[in-house]
């Protein structure tokens, strides 16, 4: 009988800190404050390595550009900055494939979003929203749209797309074969060096909650 009612109060035990576990919180609150410094600002960047486009084949670009706003803003996910110009190659340094040389046009603004900033390394994460782009590879014409997640960090000024399969979607590919259909799932990895438009300056993102 008291082997019985020990191993009851054992059950008992684990099941309150098994609760107990469940109900504590699983993370700090995210950050519901962005603090853009400095703000409002023009900012350019520019890729670190080469910036690559995978849809079944990679496509890859040794130059490639942006420019935009970057202003503090309030909730989560805080659209932090919004990108006007998103340039892929450049006269001489086309983006190359497989297929051919590769020209892609983007539709902007896309923005840039963070929705979770870690104040011990200075690095918030977040996402590169609104994206959509035309893209041509040979004959092959297709339309990527959808989101990056990314990453961008205050010391070094540099923001980090590496987006994840599903992110990203193809839309009215023509003379694409089964290379690239509407169900190919494209990713788009590459790191950018930001700064203050005109100067030397690398801008920094700072979470936080009222």
């Amino acid at each position: 009988m008291k082997k019985s009612i020990r191993r009851s109060a054992l059950v008992v035990c684990a099941a309150a800190s098994a609760l107990g576990l469940a109900a504590a919180p699983s993370s700090a609150a995210p950050s519901t404050v962005w603090t853009v410094t400095p703000s409002p600002a023009n900012f350019q960047a520019t890729n670190v390595g080469n910036i690559v486009l995978t849809a079944t084949i990679p496509m890859t670009c040794t130059v490639s550009n942006a420019a935009g706003t970057m202003a503090s803003t309030t909730g989560n996910p805080g659209d932090v900055a919004d990108i006007t110009t998103m340039n892929f190659g450049a006269s001489g340094s086309p983006c190359t494939s497989v297929l051919g040389n590769v020209t892609t046009t983007s539709v902007t603004p896309w923005d840039v979003v963070a929705v979770d900033y870690d104040a011990a390394t200075g690095v918030t994460k977040g996402y590169v929203g609104n994206v959509k782009a035309n893209v041509t590879a040979g004959a092959c014409k297709f339309t990527v749209t959808g989101k990056a997640s990314g990453t961008y960090t205050n010391s070094t000024g540099v923001l980090a797309i590496s987006s994840t399969a599903g992110e990203l979607v193809v839309t009215n590919p023509v003379n694409c074969g089964a290379i690239v259909t509407t169900a190919t799932k494209p990713t788009f990895k590459g790191n950018y060096a930001v700064k203050v438009a005109g100067s030397s300056v690398i801008p920094t993102i700072v979470g936080s909650n009222p």
